[in-house]
């Protein structure tokens, strides 16, 4: 019983850790710009929460609801796209057999290890070179191949889709892309599902990369818009109700995401396929 009650006190506090600023942020959002540097964040006076709501989408002409829309964009489109492409490549590598491939599978490897920051500056030089900087493509392209998703869908896919199961499935006279599509992509549904949330993570937090290939504000993700509000703040106080009720909203796609998606990526689709 000890043993299970420290246990239990450690999860506690590290759930308390982790949701405490989340519980700051929530009432926090619900105050004006006094009551903000207040010591009373956590009471439930100067209600402020529409106020906020209402400046926060009118601010400079509307540009969080832009970039809110530009977010929405560059993750789910991005993370859509690029969790069919990390999926295929990680199913490929897995099944199939052709020359170097573990040679190939080494550069993906290489490639999971090396942070995104380091490749900012190559990728803005070729972006610069083919004319994509300070457009969507410069931002939407890169975030399409994740090495990490390559990797993981490797994982997946040796344990989703039994061999048994493809050899059955060309057997009854079934091409490789047919079998891909009607058999080996619906067995990998949780494995595609979990590829999809880590790059719609990734890209959604994503800031050096816009940074680097943006300067036209119309372009921004809520993670840029809302940076250059709160360094704005240090002048001009208005905007640091805005920056934590805009931070609120940000995460709530994710939010939402996590909690309608996770049946799929917690259950086993091809469980009994293979007796």
């Amino acid at each position: 019983m000890t043993s299970r009650g420290v246990a239990n006190a450690v999860v506690l506090i590290a759930a308390l850790y982790t949701l405490l600023p989340g519980l700051w942020l929530l009432f926090a959002s619900t105050k004006n710009a006094d009551a903000l540097f207040g010591s009373d964040i956590f009471s439930l006076s100067d209600f402020s929460f529409a106020q906020n709501l209402s400046d926060l989408f009118a601010m400079d002409g509307g540009l969080y609801g832009e970039w809110y829309l530009n977010s929405l964009l560059y993750a789910v489109g991005g993370a859509l796209v690029g969790s069919l492409i990390s999926v295929a490549a990680g199913y490929a590598f897995d099944k199939y057999e052709f020359r170097h491939k573990e040679k190939l599978f080494g550069l993906v490897l290489a490639g999971v290890m090396v942070p995104p920051t380091v490749l900012a500056l190559p990728l803005y030089l070729v972006a610069s070179g083919i004319g994509l900087v300070n457009t969507f493509w410069a931002v939407f392209i890169p975030v399409l191949f994740n090495p990490f998703g390559v990797y993981l869908a490797r994982l997946l896919s040796s344990g989703y889709v039994p061999n048994e199961v493809l050899e059955a499935s060309r057997v009854d006279g079934a091409g490789e892309l047919q079998t891909y599509v009607r058999v080996s992509l619906r067995m990998l549904g949780p494995g595609f599902v979990t590829v999809f949330l880590f790059q719609l993570t990734a890209i959604w937090n994503n800031f050096f990369l816009p940074m680097v290939m943006l300067s036209d504000q119309h372009l921004y993700p809520l993670s840029l818009g809302l940076y250059t509000w709160n360094s704005s703040a240090t002048v001009s106080p208005e905007y640091y109700p805005v920056v934590v009720i805009g931070s609120l909203l940000a995460v709530v796609p994710l939010i939402v995401t996590f909690i309608a998606l996770q049946r799929y990526w917690k259950s086993g689709l091809t469980a009994g396929s293979v007796k």
